[in-house]
Order: structure tokens, then sequence, then C-alpha cells
């Protein structure tokens, strides 16, 4: 009797384990698959990955030491869409949307933080295959590209919450990256382009560009958050975060960081500015301006509703 009473309790226990465990993870990824573009091939396999990389992401691996409740977790949406796939070889070649978003103090309004697409995302898969994790060594490209997303999520939206927060995770991604510039794959090398997740990782750890990660903090702590206690203040903040823009554009006006804050945040700015006065509304239009010229028919929306 005693023995069968302490395996039910051991049992117990290592259920409760298992549900805490999946408590504490830190991402709440949605992944999926367009493979619309392939044809004359078993759909299973996609069905696989989907899963296969939803469990990776999500409850196989904890990418931090940091504690996260249910309700902390980071939401975020990836999207492959696939543009090739050869069923002999497994290797599968398309583009990956990242997307992730973080909550505003005391309101229901969630942000974006990452609204990025990774042109350069070739792996190989086959059905079964098992998505393993290593800090030590590169496994595959399929798990490089994944690791490294993950960790530029985590070190964004920590970057978000407080000034250099994301440091520990920038330093994990800069270690998957010199890990898979040895593998011969792309979207790796340097000076490959200035888009690739090399130019990526540069934009927020190289001294010309790494501001951004003070306009990340700045603009999402001491501007949106503050929006919940006085709107003029918190809006007042985010327009000092577009000076530190244009200071970036001035030294490295083709750096990936700028289209990247731009995706992620140039509706929600026209939005901010529909109720601002109309001297302020000139003079972020003016800044915008500098940095993307190219933007002007969206940009043209914060002096509409300057008129109004």
């Amino acid at each position: 009797m005693k023995k069968t009473l302490l395996m039910l309790i051991a049992a117990l226990m290592c259920a409760f384990t298992v549900v805490a465990d999946d408590d504490d993870m830190e991402l709440n990824c949605e992944f999926e698959i367009n493979s619309d573009k392939i044809s004359n091939v078993s759909k299973e396999v996609f069905s696989e990955l989907k899963q296969a990389i939803n469990d990776y992401l999500n409850t196989d691996h904890k990418w931090t030491n940091a504690t996260f409740s249910t309700n902390e977790r980071i939401y975020c949406k990836m999207l492959l869409t696939l543009s090739s796939y050869d069923n002999n070889t497994g290797v599968m070649e398309g583009d990956l949307q990242i997307q992730s978003q973080r909550p505003v103090f005391n309101s229901s309004y969630t942000t974006a933080l990452i609204n990025f697409r990774d042109t350069k995302v070739s792996f190989i898969y086959r059905s079964g295959q098992e998505l393993e994790f290593s800090e030590l060594d590169m496994k595959d490209n399929l798990t490089a590209i994944l690791n490294f997303w993950a960790y530029m999520i985590i070190a964004v939206d920590f970057d978000s919450f407080e000034l250099k927060g994301g440091d520990p995770y920038y330093e994990k991604a800069e270690q998957v990256v010199r890990l898979a510039q040895t593998s011969g794959e792309s979207g790796w090398k340097a000076f490959e382009d200035n888009t690739n997740r090399y130019a990526v990782l540069s934009a927020y750890t190289e001294t010309q560009t790494a501001p951004i990660r003070q306009i990340i903090y700045d603009y999402h702590r001491m501007g949106l958050d503050q929006m919940a206690v006085t709107v003029d203040k918190g809006r007042a903040a985010i327009t000092h975060t577009l000076e530190n823009l244009s200071k970036i554009y001035e030294v490295a006006p083709m750096s990936v960081c700028l289209t990247m804050f731009k995706d992620a945040k140039l509706d929600e700015l026209i939005n901010i500015y529909s109720k601002a006065n109309m001297t302020e509304k000139e003079a972020v239009y003016e800044m915008l301006y500098q940095v993307y010229p190219s933007e002007t028919n969206r940009l043209e929306e914060i002096k509409k509703q300057a008129s109004n």
C-alpha cells in the first residue's frame, strides 16, 4: 500500500511538473504554412512540419531563464510561404513573415514590435523528422532559422520593457549566426545583402544603429505605456524617439532597422498623432518624411489629420 501511494504521489508530481513547465514557456507563437504554390505532392508533410515547428517554438524548449505566466507569453506569428519543394530531397524554399507584439500598459491595446519578411529561407525536412535544439552546434538550417527568430523576438520584447533588457538574447542570436555562417547556407553571411539575418542582428548590436534599442524602450515604456496615464506626455516621448530615429538615418540610411521600425510602427504613428496639435503633427511629418521619403502617400495622412 505504501509503495502504491508513493508511486501515485510521484505520478502526480510529474504531471504537475509538465503543466508548470508548459506554463513557464516564453512564446505563444502561431506558425502557419502556405503551400498553395506547391502541387502534385501530398500536403501531409506540410501539416507535420507545421505541428513540429509549433511544438518546437512553444513547448519543447525553454528559451530563457525568466519566469513567464501563461498570460505573459510573447504573442507572435510566423507564416512560411513555400515557393518550391523537392519531394525527393526534402528541400523546401520560400520566405518567412515574422510578427510579434506586446500589450500596452493598462489597456487592451497590443502594439507591433517586429513585422519582417525573411526572404532567405531554405531547409531540408522529411516526414517524421524530429527538430533537435542545440546551443553548441548547428543541427540544420531549419532549427537555426527558428532559433534566431525566437531569440530576436524575445530580445526586442525585453528591450521594450527594460533598457537593454534583451542583451542576453542578442548574444544567443549572435551565437546562432556564428554557427550558421560556416554552413554555407544563405541568409547568414556578412554583406550578402542588407536585409538578411546577419544584417538584422547587426542593426540591433552595432554601434551606429544600436540606438534603435533606446528607441524601442523609449517608444514603448516612456511613450505608449504612459499614454494610459497622460496622453500628451506619452505622445511627447514618442516624438522624441522620432528625433533619434532621424539620427540613425543620418549615419546609416540603408539600415534594415529603419525599415523594420517603419513596417511595425508607421500606421500606428498615424493614429497616435490624429489628436495631436497641428504644430506637433507638422513636426512629426517632417521627421518621418526625412527618413521615409518614399512613403509620402501614407505620411500625408498625418497632414490630412492636421487639417481636420
